[in-house]
């Protein structure tokens, strides 16, 4: 209500007359009418002259208006609070009636009411009459109001008016708050207000009360504190002799006490008063955030004063809330219960509680909202904390699991949970004993649990991820890379057992990822959110790891490496860690010995494995060796020349006596040459070997293999990779800066030479072969693409043609599209789809880069609804990029596959099949699909859906009917299935695309009504509905340029200028010739790569259930009369949330089980009932107060709905609703209700 955009001149809003009201004040109002500006301490300055005194005795009700509004402004700077409040008090003393009303218009401003209680209504009317009238003046358009604004100030005024209150009560806790007026008739307004239908007077007053509960259970808590110290004093006075006892002290501690003990009771009424009187209805308001209020503010009373409210007739209130639908209350019970097992001391008053709720705190960890379900695992963290015995071994395996979570900060707090479970227990170290290290060392065992816990968990390839959750939790634990080592290197001691192999690899694994973090400092992927700026204590740390982590492992890793230089798995997880060290260490450190024998280790590693995963690992290790900023550079660099030079004279070698004419090679042969060429291409994808000359050996050996037909597999597959790194690196090295005309040359030369080779070898008849060189040759294709040039000319000449690759690729589609369901292995199947995938998305990157003609993807997109599963996502994002490129050709592209599809059905169903048949309904479906990919924009996608019904149309009419003339062509079926795409059609165009529909139409056809010339009678009907009606249909699409939302405040445009207007805006040359003729646009630049991640099914059938609703949803704009006076059968639904309802129906001997009562309140019920039944059964130790009646009666019948909610609003069939079901927390009052109290009350709802 009060925003600075709208400028809402605020004296409008609390009714001021400026005439009446003093300079200072018309400053105010200026200031709050601005939005409260930066330079508001100088306002405050300026109202410090105004005397509150002087403005009560005034008894104005200017002087009462500026009062309020010094208060409200007083929030906007708490060092001005405490005056203020010391003000009012004085003014209080003087005329309590006065300064109570003033206060009074306070809580009403601060709900954003603009009415103003005066002083004769404060005399001569009830509060429920006082409520009702300022509820009448809510007759703004907007339902915000200051608890619910956002922006900077307004946080602060939430703070600030909570503290308000606080110091109010604190000021007055040693006088008037015991007068029995001041607090009684706060109570009683706040009461009042708690229960209206107004949210802003319901929100605002539930928090006062709130906070004034908690600032009288400080005040309490101070009592009782006296009391036992009065109490003791007595006691100690009264034990002494009679001689030196004083009698006169005995009885003014025992005149303290009574007092003390009177205060006591009083400040307990007030209590009980506000507890039964708004809490007990709030903490099930339709409202969440009032919901939550209350459930933060009794874990707070809890917690201050356990001994009066720390029982299971609070606790209850908590217990059931957590049952609440919204994600916010609940996570309010969770934070509130944390600070009560906290204390350790109240442990034992929550046993009954914790037995009761513990299961639900339980699943609570897998909350649908994060935050809560961390906030759960918190929560049990301290449950776990204050006892061992409370939580079985399966509530902690739910737990347990939650450290692999994508979700980090759940991850991290599962990790806080395990650590305390299970590695909290250290052996205790003698006093004075050397400290012990390595495998004697107390963190041993702990890194054996944690390698156990590891595999008992079945996720071996998710370490990173345990070992991040752990990582706040136990870093020292984990970096203890020392005892890591020498639980792998050192024998174990007597008694000890040894690790068994699968173990080892474990701890190997583990310790990768604990030095990856260490050195990273970021968590692994799928956890990060982004890049983080380290503080320069982390960036210190990340230092002092790395040098210690150096130090360690450049000594420690070639043993390592030679105890398990022949297991694959270990060495390649070992050879990883020389990528995280300083290298600078082996200078400093002096070790370049260690260095020589890391070296070494390698290099006998290379020559023992053959393995692609460990040859690339130590492909990597060299690569981060030979850093030309170190000084081991040039030591490294000759040891990877020697390598290189030997591998590549033995490939050499081998390759020529492989291929020599007249003998055959036997397997020997075929595995020496495999092993030499997997050792230099996996050393060529990282080091670039362009002085060797590979292209020339591995050419011949492709060439030979396309000659002969019998060359090994692995062999090809190797060597096709090998060639395709030359090219790259020979790339590389031509695009870095100037060079010669002959590199140019014979970089196209050898393009061509190894395009045309892939191509050759795509009609091989291996698998394998044909996945390599399609995939290699997409690459190839992408990356010396037109997009690539060099001085303005294309690299490359003479690519492979189009048609040749799609050609390759229709028979990819018969041969590797077709998913194998005879697999039994789950694992085989899924990297089997993942190979699939791949093949899909590389030849859909070149259809997105126009390396191919757009129409090719009719061949994929044609298969987008028989491989929905598999490849709909790959697909579905392939259709929008190139509808970004071009929309007109891409709807060629899409019209193509449908005729492609209708092809084939007539081929295999022949001419005469029928319409209800599974393949013509699956293309009728597909097109259905294809339609809803367009979108509700019609202007962006005229052109292209005008020339999509251009291209179907003359494909329905191209082929004449084999039967003779007065038979339907064809083709005409197929305007069945295009008539799915004529509702994207705007109005007038469907006159003309009809105009020329008639084009091919005989003046028989027109008269036709068998069932055969049914797809042209349906396909007609689609195009003449609407279409006579232009002046609509030019309001309906152009209108979606702009914004549909329109202001609330717009009058409703006539309908004679709605079409007067409509026909200004039709524009030129949209005849039919306009729309035939259209050119195909230029090309726009091509997008980036899109990652083609797989989705499960699931998600795409909704996104696709999501679009069929949309399509069906108003295209055309409605008249704005219309939008006055919605449907009624158009009202909002109410969204289900999943949350598992609380059963209030049960009923038993357990906890708190007698008088259970449902989260959300029917706001309509009479108050006074509701609070008999809600204490019914509460045993509470404080007395009811009478407070006076004409501030303490509340008629909630005559109240009026809140309209400023749209939450809250009921149904009617609500009211009648058992106590024991559970209603949802957004209830809808009928639409005809809201009209009759609407006239009633003459106000505005909110829609």
């Amino acid at each position: 209500m009060w925003t600075a955009a709208r400028r809402t001149s605020h004296s409008q809003i609390l009714g001021i007359n400026m005439e009446l009201v003093s300079p200072f004040a018309a400053i105010t109002a200026s200031t709050l009418r601005e939005g409260f500006p930066l330079d508001v301490r100088s306002l405050l300055r300026g109202l410090a002259s105004i005397q509150p005194q002087a403005l009560v005795r005034s008894g104005t009700d200017a002087g009462r208006l500026v009062l309020a509004l010094v208060l409200i402004v007083s929030l906007c700077c708490l060092s001005w609070l405490q005056s203020v409040v010391d003000d009012w008090i004085e003014a209080y003393k003087t005329d309590r009636d006065m300064a109570l009303l003033d206060l009074i218009n306070f809580f009403i401003q601060c709900s954003g009411c603009k009415g103003v209680v005066s002083g004769e209504m404060f005399r001569n009317m009830q509060n429920s009459e006082i409520i009702r009238r300022m509820t009448e003046e809510f007759d703004e358009d907007s339902g915000d109001y200051p608890l619910t604004m956002a922006g900077p100030l307004w946080k602060k005024f939430k703070g600030s008016f909570c503290e308000f209150i606080a110091v109010l009560v604190r000021q007055c806790q040693y006088s008037i708050i015991y007068d029995e007026y001041l607090m009684d008739t706060v109570i009683s307004l706040l009461t009042g207000l708690s229960d209206s239908q107004v949210r802003a007077f319901r929100h605002t007053s539930t928090l006062a009360a709130m906070k004034l509960m908690t600032a009288l259970v400080n005040v309490a808590l101070n009592l009782s504190i006296n009391m036992d110290n009065t109490q003791r004093q007595y006691e100690t006075e009264r034990n002494k002799n009679v001689a030196k006892r004083a009698n006169d002290r005995l009885e003014l501690l025992l005149q303290k006490r009574k007092e003390l003990q009177e205060n006591q009771d009083e400040i307990e009424n007030m209590m009980n008063a506000i507890f039964k009187g708004v809490f007990v209805h709030r903490y099930r308001d339709a409202i969440a955030e009032i919901r939550a209020i209350t459930i933060e503010e009794i874990g707070m009373w809890m917690k201050l004063y356990s001994d009066a409210f720390l029982n299971d007739s609070y606790l209850k209130y908590v217990g059931w809330t957590m049952h609440d639908k919204q994600g916010e209350v609940r996570l309010k019970c969770l934070t509130a219960l944390q600070g009560l097992y906290y204390n350790r001391e109240l442990n034992t008053r929550l046993e009954l509680f914790t037995s009761r709720f513990k299961d639900r705190i339980v699943s609570m960890t897998l909350d649908k909202e994060y935050d809560v379900a961390v906030q759960a695992i918190k929560l049990l963290t301290l449950v776990l904390h204050s006892t061992d015995e409370v939580l079985s071994p399966e509530d902690c395996e739910s737990v347990y699991h939650l450290v692999y979570s994508a979700h980090r900060p759940v991850a991290i707090a599962a990790g806080e949970f395990l650590f305390k479970k299970l590695f909290s227990t250290r052996e205790p170290e003698e006093e004075g004993a050397p400290k012990r290290r390595g495998r004697q060392s107390p963190n041993a065992n702990l890194i054996k649990t944690t390698v156990f816990f590891f595999l008992e968990s079945e996720l071996h390839e998710h370490a990173a991820y345990l070992v991040d959750s752990l990582w706040e939790s136990g870093a020292d634990l984990l970096k203890d890379w020392e005892c890591m080592t020498s639980l792998l290197l050192d024998d174990p001691v007597p008694g000890e057992e040894a690790l068994t192999d699968r173990q080892e690899t474990a701890l190997i694994e583990i310790m990768l990822c604990t030095v990856r973090q260490a050195a990273e400092c970021h968590p692994p992927v799928g956890r990060g959110t982004g890049k983080r700026v380290m503080t320069a204590k982390e960036k210190k740390t990340q230092l002092d790891d790395r040098t210690r982590m150096t130090e360690l492992f450049a000594v420690t890793l070639p043993p390592l490496l030679a105890k398990y230089s022949i297991d694959t798995e270990k060495v390649t997880n070992l050879l990883q860690l020389p990528q995280f060290f300083d290298l600078d260490i082996y200078t400093t450190g002096r070790l370049e010995k260690h260095l020589e024998a890391l070296l070494r280790q390698i290099r006998e590693i290379v020559e023992k494995h053959t393995d692609t995963e460990v040859l690339e690992a130590c492909s990597k290790t060299y690569h981060a060796l030979c850093n030309e900023e170190f000084t081991i550079f040039n030591r490294v660099d000759i040891a990877r020349s020697q390598l290189l030079d030997e591998m590549v004279d033995k490939f050499n070698r081998l390759l020529e006596d492989f291929l020599q004419e007249g003998e055959e090679p036997d397997d020997d042969d075929a595995y020496q040459v495999l092993s030499t060429l997997k050792r230099i291409t996996a050393f060529h994808n990282a080091h670039d070997l362009s002085q060797w000359d590979l292209f020339s050996s591995n050419f011949k050996l492709l060439n030979t293999g396309i000659e002969n037909g019998d060359m090994p597999e692995q062999i090809v597959v190797h060597a096709l990779q090998c060639t395709h790194y030359v090219v790259l690196w020979y790339l590389a090295k031509v695009s870095e800066g100037s060079h010669r005309k002959e590199e140019l040359v014979s970089l196209r030369k050898q393009m061509r030479m190894f395009c045309l080779m892939c191509q050759r070898y795509l009609t091989n008849v291996n698998t394998t072969v044909k996945e390599q060189a399609f995939t290699i040759l997409c690459d190839v294709l992408l990356v010396f693409s037109h997009q690539m040039v060099s001085g303005g000319r294309p690299l490359i000449t003479n690519s492979p043609s189009p048609l040749s690759l799609s050609q390759a690729f229709t028979i990819l589609c018969d041969v590797l599209l077709v998913f194998s369901h005879q697999m039994d292995d789950e694992a085989a199947k899924i990297e089997a789809l993942h190979k699939r995938r791949n093949l899909l998305a590389a030849y859909c990157k070149l259809i997105i880069y126009n390396v191919v003609e757009m129409n090719t993807g009719a061949d994929i997109f044609k298969q987008y609804m028989r491989y929905y599963n598999d490849y709909g996502d790959i697909i579905k994002e392939t259709m929008s990029k190139t509808r970004q490129i071009d929309k007109i050709q891409c709807a060629k592209t899409l019209i193509l596959s449908l005729q492609q599809l209708f092809h084939e059905m007539l081929s295999e169903l022949g001419t005469g099949f029928d319409r209800s048949s599974s393949a013509f309904c699956g293309i009728k479906e597909l097109a259905r699909r294809f339609s809803l990919t367009f979108g509700l924009d019609q202007v962006k996608t005229r052109d292209a859906i005008a020339m999509l019904h251009k291209d179907g149309i003359e494909f329905a009419f191209k082929e004449p009917s084999p039967q003779g003339e007065g038979n339907p062509p064809l083709h005409l079926a197929f305007l069945d299935i295009l008539s799915e795409f004529s509702s994207k059609l705007m109005r007038q165009d469907k006159r003309t695309v009809h105009m020329y529909l008639e084009r091919f139409m005989t003046f028989q056809m027109a008269l036709q009504r068998d069932d055969c010339w049914l797809p042209l009678i349906s396909y007609r009907n689609s195009l003449q509905a609407g279409g006579d009606d232009d002046t609509m249909s030019v309001v309906s699409g152009y209108s979606s340029r702009g914004s549909s939302v329109r202001s609330k405040k717009t009058k409703a445009a006539t309908p004679t200028a709605t079409v007067a207007a409509a026909k200004r805006k039709l524009p030129e040359g949209s005849s039919r010739t306009r729309v035939w003729n259209m050119q195909t646009p230029v090309m726009m630049p091509s997008p980036h790569l899109t990652s083609t991640m797989m989705r499960g099914p699931g998600d795409m059938r909704e996104e696709a259930k999501r679009g069929r609703d949309d399509s069906y949803m108003g295209v055309y704009a409605l008249p704005s009369d219309s939008q006055q006076h919605p449907h009624p059968h158009t009202l909002p639904q109410t969204p289900q949330l999943h949350q598992t309802p609380i059963d209030y129906n049960r009923r038993g001997t357990g906890l708190m089980e007698e008088d259970e009562e449902p989260i959300v309140e029917d706001v309509m019920m009479s108050s006074e009932g509701r609070m008999e039944d809600l204490n019914e059964g509460m045993d509470f130790d404080t007395m009811d107060i009478d407070l006076p009646p004409s501030k303490n009666r509340r008629e909630r019948s005559e109240l009026k709905p809140d309209y400023f909610d749209p939450g809250s609003i009921m149904d009617e069939s609500v009211n009648g609703r058992p106590p024991g079901n559970t209603t949802s927390n957004c209830i809808c009052h009928m639409h005809r209700k809201q009209q009759v109290y609407c006239e009633k009350l003459t106000y505005k709802p909110i829609n």
